[in-house]
């Protein structure tokens, strides 16, 4: 008698594993089916034309800081261009399979990148993001301004406003490395404290 009820709660255990299975399976081929709406069928991948059409259905500006975010849930390598393995790793972490459950999931990933801890990921991330050759080490005085409003502007807006004035207007610097750009984040972190004291 107990064989047998072990056995049925082993198939019932299999079974529901199999569902769940079958569950993960369709939710991928999903995800896989939305890759394949924005991909360009020559390289097999998303490219920046996709990308594009991809906000439009998203209803935000490709320039939009939560393309950028969206790209380092992904783990994204290269800018403009997602490959279906990073396609599959975001949007499985953000249970969204639809355009309407990747619109839902942004309030999500804002809170998820802006703890302190995964920002401090996010903002190098941000700056590697947008080094567009494989052995580039800077990027631009213009890239940069455009950068800091992006991933800084909402946090730090008056220390960004006056870095930004600062960069557009000195002539010493025509780019700038990871080190300068840490050191952005740790002049707006030491002047918000400072002002927060006064």
């Amino acid at each position: 008698m107990r064989r047998s009820s072990k056995k049925s709660s082993s198939s019932a255990a299999a079974a529901a594993t199999a569902g769940a299975a079958r569950g993960v399976s369709k939710e991928i081929e999903r995800i896989d089916q939305l890759f394949y709406t924005y991909a360009d069928s020559s390289s097999g991948m998303i490219d920046p034309e996709g990308i594009e059409t991809l906000c439009s259905h998203l209803e935000v500006p490709h320039t939009d800081v939560r393309i950028l975010m969206l790209a380092w849930k992904m783990g994204c390598e290269k800018q403009g261009y997602f490959t279906l393995d990073e396609w599959r790793s975001g949007l499985k972490a953000l249970r969204a399979d639809t355009i309407n459950k990747l619109k839902k999931a942004f309030p999500e990933l804002v809170q998820e990148v802006t703890r302190p801890s995964n920002f401090q990921d996010f903002y190098p991330y941000a700056f590697r993001y947008c080094l567009t050759e494989d052995k580039k080490k800077c990027i631009e005085i213009p890239v940069a301004c455009e950068l800091l409003n992006l991933v800084l502007g909402l946090q730090f807006r008056p220390q960004v406003d006056k870095l930004v004035n600062y960069l557009k207007h000195q002539s010493e610097y025509k780019v700038i490395n990871m080190d300068q750009w840490m050191g952005f984040l740790r002049f707006c972190n030491e002047a918000f404290s400072t002002l927060g004291d006064l």
